[in-house]
């Protein structure tokens, strides 16, 4: 490279724990000096960073008071990491360090003379994490901690805490890591300061907005316990015939209108209605993370791919509501609160269990659930040969079509009952592949790509392992992992290898959709997400797709919202989706909605950058300059998309 080139830059994701002293500006020089040296002493003897050094896989960033250590080989690096050094530091109490990790993009930036900087999201979040803590607190970003909670050994240390504001008031979600040995259990000063902040004060002259409720619900005597009851009842029983319920609460609520309150009808007049009016289908369910019960952690992706692909056939069944694969894994299998789950993803029945795998044997555990009333509809155990895997999920897909009385069509029976690969090997190499390719980063969707490729060469009439080649292709240029004229042609090339080994897979037709519209082929591209989408009607992503491409450069804007709404219904915690319906909004100058769209992005994922990308843009439009640049600094801040500059620079 020649020095008219400027700074070469790599970009790459960075586990980082971000570590401060506190107390350190009030010492002396000296007393810092020493104190440097000897946390640098302490930081350098843990395994992790002599392993990672040796690698190369490590960079150190001395800060002020303190310094970053950037991992590029686990997210479970940094905590291991946070731990050695806690442990170590208790023969050095005079060292008070409070820590943050985050994983997240890092620039590795190497100038002319060959010296290495490093900057970015991933770092700026991890030290805006460590802020929020105190002396003796390892805390995690939700990003850093859902990758944790993947592995079984790391869930009794991970305390939710919430969101806490950071720089330029943007909130992030904390959670704190400790145990017995290390750690601070303690709620932090930031948090509990929040509390008193939001606490009423004593004698206040209004009183609180739940007494003031409470106060008129009183006056409501009789009338209002009796429609306490009703409640109660609507909510215990096991509804089966929803449509009589819904209208019922229906003439109640109008009976309610007519006597009660103005005041009484703005609670629970709207409560009855919106119950009526949001309540999830019969024939809807949710297929949580299974549980791996291995002895081998690595083996959490076939855990992973028997729950995705027991959904993946469900999803095919059109008389059922299936929730995506991308909203349910943020839940861990057999979680404490059912109703709430299945309320956040509006389903009714939700399927949980456990896989367990040793050598050539599989051992898989079900159980079938009704979220509202916690009652075991249907559960099973079985114990088969390694070979015998797409029986065991035709069979479960099967049975839970038949306990919630699904309508099937022949199609859709013989969809369930497909076993795509005789070979077993070449089935656990795209199960990896499938793995990384939910985890979206570009270094996964690379190595997701490889296990794919490797799946194919075991199985040249695997089409599933075409399907997967096609979908890593389709999505890398998003990701940064490589370029739109390389990818796009290998992409549309394994579409078309796995349609005509298959032409049933949905997947693989919303991939060869996505890949025309790129190419402005756009009657034929229409046809290809329609084909998918009557396939597979529960596939979110197809409706995703399908709306914000076709549809939009159509200029058919009220179809392409309703698209983007059944794709959030399907995937109803997807920051992707839930943000591009926001840009849909924009794009139809509907800008009020997309703004608030936009605004409950955030409030679900603070540090998702597209949803400040578009939210910048939006207000942009609509006037609020001053606004729009504050929302481009932010989403600066979390990606360092060097675009947005180019939006701030506009």
């Amino acid at each position: 490279m020649s020095a008219d080139d400027g700074p070469e830059v790599h970009l790459e994701i960075g586990h980082v724990l971000f570590m401060d002293v506190v107390g350190y500006s009030k010492l002396l020089l000296d007393e810092q000096r020493e104190l440097q040296q000897q946390l640098t002493r302490i930081v350098r003897n843990t395994e992790q960073v002599r392993a990672a050094e040796a690698a190369g896989k490590l960079i150190r960033v001395p800060t002020g008071d303190g310094m970053a250590l950037v991992f590029f080989n686990s997210p479970e690096a940094p905590v291991q990491c946070a731990t050695e050094v806690s442990e170590a530091l208790k023969n050095q109490p005079v060292i008070q360090l409070r820590m943050g990790i985050h994983s997240g993009p890092v620039n590795e930036v190497r100038d002319v003379n060959d010296r290495t900087n490093v900057a970015g999201a991933g770092i700026n979040i991890a030290q805006r994490v460590m802020d929020c803590g105190d002396a003796g607190h390892i805390l995690l970003s939700k990003r850093a901690a859902e990758d944790l909670a993947q592995s079984r050994k790391w869930q009794p240390y991970l305390h939710d805490l919430g969101e806490c504001a950071v720089k330029h008031n943007v909130p992030i979600f904390v959670v704190n890591f400790y145990n017995d040995e290390v750690g601070n259990p303690d709620l932090p000063q930031k948090f509990k300061q929040a509390q008193e902040e939001k606490a009423p004060a004593f004698g206040a002259s209004r009183p609180a907005p739940i007494l003031r409720r409470w106060s008129v619900w009183i006056g409501a005597g009789v009338l209002l316990i009796a429609a306490f009851v009703l409640g109660i009842w609507f909510h215990s029983r096991n509804e089966t015939a929803s449509g009589l319920d819904a209208e019922f609460r229906s003439k109640l609520a109008e009976s309610l209108k007519a006597k009660l309150g103005a005041e009484i009808r703005s609670s629970l007049v709207e409560s009855l209605e919106g119950k009526a009016a949001t309540s999830p289908p019969e024939k809807s369910i949710a297929v949580l993370p299974f549980e791996n019960l291995s002895h081998d952690p690595d083996n959490a992706y076939f855990a992973d791919g028997i729950q995705d692909e027991i959904l993946t056939r469900l999803a095919k069944v059109a008389d059922l509501k299936v929730i995506s694969h991308t909203s349910t894994q943020r839940f861990k299998s057999a979680p404490e609160d059912l109703r709430q789950i299945a309320k956040q993803l509006g389903v009714m029945n939700i399927l949980e269990g456990s896989v367990q795998k040793s050598a050539d044997q599989v051992r898989v555990n079900v159980q079938l659930i009704n979220a509202p009333t916690d009652a075991h509809l249907w559960a099973e155990t079985y114990d088969r040969k390694l070979t015998d895997i797409f029986r065991i999920e035709s069979e479960i897909a099967k049975t839970i079509a038949e306990t919630l009385q699904a309508k099937l069509t022949g199609s859709e029976r013989n969809a369930i009952a497909a076993q795509p690969t005789q070979n077993t090997e070449a089935h656990q190499l795209y199960l990896k592949g499938r793995y990384l390719w939910n985890r979206r980063t570009g270094k996964n969707l690379k190595k997701a790509l490889v296990y794919f490729q490797q799946a194919a060469e075991k199985d040249p009439s695997y089409a599933l392992a075409y399907a997967g080649i096609a979908d890593a292709y389709s999505v890398m240029p998003s990701y940064s992992a490589g370029w739109p004229q390389e990818c796009l042609p290998r992409a549309r090339a394994a579409a078309q290898r796995a349609l005509e080994l298959d032409d049933m897979l949905a997947e693989a037709h919303a991939s060869l959709a996505l890949v025309l519209s790129c190419y402005l082929e756009l009657a034929a591209s229409t046809k290809e997400f329609e084909r998918a989408i009557e396939l597979n009607p529960n596939y979110a992503t197809a409706h995703h797709w399908y709306a914000r491409t076709n549809l939009l450069m159509a200029g058919q804007f009220d179809r392409a919202i309703a698209e983007m709404k059944r794709a959030v219904e399907l995937d109803p915690v997807s920051s992707i989706i839930h943000a591009e319906l926001g840009g849909v909004y924009m794009v139809a100058r509907r800008y009020d909605e997309a703004i608030e769209q936009l605004h409950n992005t955030i409030e679900m994922d603070p540090e998702f950058y597209w949803a400040h990308r578009f939210l910048g843009l939006t207000l942009e439009l609509k006037g609020a300059t001053t606004e729009a640049i504050a929302e481009y600094h932010k989403a600066f801040e979390v990606s360092d998309d060097p675009v947005v500059l180019a939006f701030l620079a506009h």
